[in-house]
């Protein structure tokens, strides 16, 4: 299983940006092509700044299904305003786990 850890410092208007994760993660579940094949959890650390994304999905072809889509798009540029440019992005492998998480 592949993975993404994005992370970056926003101190905005936290409305505009939970509106903007919400509108994502809404498109995300609606979305019939992932069926549980792409995850995306979203935090904000004790900072209170630091935001930090990970997404996991399980081939190739999910991950460019989900960025051929014109809410992934909407997403990245949102996400790249908040940031004040481009976030760190890890990309992983996804080694051992515990549950269904």
């Amino acid at each position: 299983m592949r993975a993404i850890t994005i992370t970056y410092a926003y101190s905005g208007d936290e409305t505009v940006w939970r509106t903007a994760i919400d509108a994502f993660v809404s498109a995300l579940d609606a979305d019939e092509k992932l069926d549980g094949r792409f995850s995306y959890q979203v935090a904000v650390a004790d900072d209170k700044e630091t935001r930090i994304h990970w997404g996991r999905w399980d081939t190739a072809e999910t991950l460019a299904h989900v960025q051929s889509q014109p809410y992934f798009k909407d997403f990245a540029d949102k996400i790249r305003e908040f940031a004040g440019g481009a976030p760190t992005a890890t990309g992983h492998d996804i080694v051992t786990k515990t549950g269904n998480w």
